[in-house]
């Protein structure tokens, strides 16, 4: 019994009934709390157990609820037992939830502990895409000759990508199934040759230059795309023949595919250069030669577009496709397989 009993008396010494059995109510919650409390095994327990003690409608509240039965004198002594309950219960309901936390913390740092003296991951290592390393190559190659690399733009005037190059309004690769036009005068350009005229016009033979860039035409399947990667070069200077083509284009093959490289010309037809022709390479592995680029002496209009005296000056030009040659130089049987970015093949080509 409380010690509040000799407190909780009347006038004539005795407890009234409803003091009593509001006493026995009050000193009967604390134990119930303690035991509920100390069993709670996680906070939302702990919430539950808040609620049913000290909430709205909890047991400390009914029994508060109760006191305005008590005759004046009794009131003070029952809430007096009431508030000492609802401070216990409430910093018993603390002290298993700092516990609860406490636990929770030390259960965290343990899962995520680090093994420092274990080996760690080596992240995931990038490398250049196939066509990249080809283009970087064939471009090195001809920069240890002599060449300058510049660019163009890939949305080109009409009169740069056809016109000046010899290539008139009737001509077959302006038709519209070849050529993607943008808008009144201007193309994707179908061909990095533009810059060919672009050079000229900005600067003065001697000159020596190759450019790489992307390039659209309407054709896709095994060996073609709707974008695809091109390489131009040309060089201009008083007394060029084509022995000096020869040499060039003989030279660069041997440095990219290797020094027992065969290579063939075989006259051909581009409007832009005069005499053209086209080069083979020897393939084992296709089982024969294999056309991998198109070259020729440039055309003496094209020269005079250019704003350079034919009389003058002569050159040679060449083009191919970088797409192709990283086929040919990796074995890559479909081209499409370029520009799918399946990461399984482009690992193949990291190194």
């Amino acid at each position: 019994m409380s010690d509040l009993f000799s407190e909780s008396t009347t006038g004539t010494g005795e407890r009234s009934k409803e003091l009593t059995s509001l006493i026995d109510g009050i000193e009967a919650v604390l134990p119930q709390a303690r035991q509920a409390i100390s069993a709670a095994p996680d906070r939302k327990a702990i919430e539950q157990l808040r609620v049913e003690f000290l909430g709205k409608k909890g047991k400390i509240t009914r029994l508060n609820q109760r006191l305005g039965k008590l005759s004046a004198e009794e009131r003070p002594i029952a809430g007096k037992l009431l508030n000492t309950q609802r401070t216990e219960i409430t910093e018993l309901l603390e002290k298993r939830t700092a516990e609860l936390e406490s636990r929770e913390l030390d259960a965290r740092i343990a899962a995520e502990a680090l093994d420092v003296t274990l080996p760690g991951i080596r992240p995931a290592r990038g490398g250049l895409h196939p066509v990249t390393r080809v283009a970087r190559e064939i471009t090195d190659i001809f920069r240890g000759m002599g060449f300058r690399l510049e660019s163009g733009p890939e949305v080109e005037t009409e009169w740069l990508n056809f016109d000046a190059l010899n290539m008139p309004e009737d001509h077959p690769a302006r038709d519209m199934q070849d050529t993607f036009y943008t808008e009144r005068g201007h193309v994707l350009r179908t061909h990095t040759s533009p810059t060919q005229l672009r050079s000229m016009l900005a600067a003065k033979p001697p000159m020596a230059v190759v450019t790489t860039g992307k390039v659209y035409r309407h054709d896709s399947d095994a060996t073609h795309s709707p974008m695809f990667h091109q390489m131009e070069g040309f060089l201009v200077d008083e007394g060029i023949s084509l022995g000096h083509l020869k040499g060039t284009l003989h030279e660069f093959l041997r440095a990219l595919y290797g020094s027992e490289v065969r290579t063939r010309f075989r006259p051909s037809f581009f409007p832009f250069t005069e005499p053209s022709a086209e080069v083979d390479i020897w393939s084992e592995a296709h089982g024969g030669w294999m056309e991998v680029l198109g070259c020729g002496m440039i055309h003496p209009r094209v020269l005079q577009n250019g704003g350079i005296d034919p009389e003058k000056y002569g050159g040679f030009a060449f083009g191919l496709g970088i797409d192709r040659m990283t086929c040919i130089k990796f074995g890559i049987p479909d081209l499409r397989l370029l520009f799918e970015n399946d990461l399984r093949f482009l690992r193949q080509f990291q190194g």
